[in-house]
């Protein structure tokens, strides 16, 4: 999952940033209207968590712009201002969410997670495929009963590769969907992280290598031959 954080206030936003990185979630921060704007036209984001008091160009016209350009980002909006009045406007505007400050991390995430599988086709909370159970909301990886302790990037690699029911997923797709856009080393991150991954998932593989093309999940976990699709070379 992607989310952009749109706060003015630096601290705020990095605090916001950190605890969801944390829980496997690639952030992205714009810290007025105009930048968010120009990432939302260039990036695909599941979620806008967004400040409605912006300096500049306010919050509300941001929500207004994204509305119109009927992007299927998932917008909440946090503010202040907590009456009646002011969540029935910031929802009049378009926004999917309102959560007032101070707020509490644990109810943040469990609103930005809700809002994710809103923004993307309906799949279950719980994936299972080749022996693997991941569980997205208690964040809990398991193959065939063992559980296992992953990262939070090899668990967002996991999860998309999940996502995709077999299908392959390409790097630059995984790039985009896991790590944040202003990390420079990202494709050698992707090759470090699924070498990680299947050393932790351990034999038989279940991550295929698709030559010129990406990654998959099969089927049933195999023993391909070395160096051919599936083996432990990224």
């Amino acid at each position: 999952m992607r989310v952009l954080v749109v706060e003015d206030e630096e601290f705020l936003a990095e605090m916001i940033a950190e605890g969801l990185r944390r829980d496997a979630v690639a952030v992205d921060i714009a810290p007025d209207g105009r930048e968010a704007l120009e990432r939302l036209r260039f990036g695909a984001y599941d979620v806008m968590i967004l400040d409605r008091d912006l300096p500049g160009l306010h919050g509300d016209e941001v929500c207004r712009r994204v509305v119109a350009l009927r992007l299927l980002t998932r917008i909440l909006m946090l503010t202040a201002a907590g009456t009646v009045r002011d969540r029935v406007a910031g929802l009049g505007l378009g926004a999917d969410d309102y959560l007032t400050k101070p707020f509490a991390y644990d109810e943040l995430l469990a609103r930005v997670l809700a809002l994710g599988r809103r923004a993307r086709p309906a799949l279950p909370p719980v994936l299972e495929r080749a022996g693997l159970t991941l569980d997205t909301a208690r964040r809990q990886v398991c193959r065939d009963g063992r559980y296992l302790s992953l990262s939070r990037k090899e668990f967002a690699v996991l999860e998309t590769l999940l996502r995709a029911e077999g299908a392959v997923v390409s790097g630059e797709d995984l790039i985009e969907e896991v790590w944040e856009a202003d990390t420079s080393y990202r494709t050698n991150a992707v090759r470090v992280t699924l070498s990680k991954l299947r050393t932790k998932l351990g034999a038989p593989p279940v991550i295929e290598t698709v030559p010129g093309a990406g990654y998959r999940i099969g089927d049933s976990g195999s023993r391909p031959a070395p160096g051919a699709p599936g083996s432990d070379t990224p």
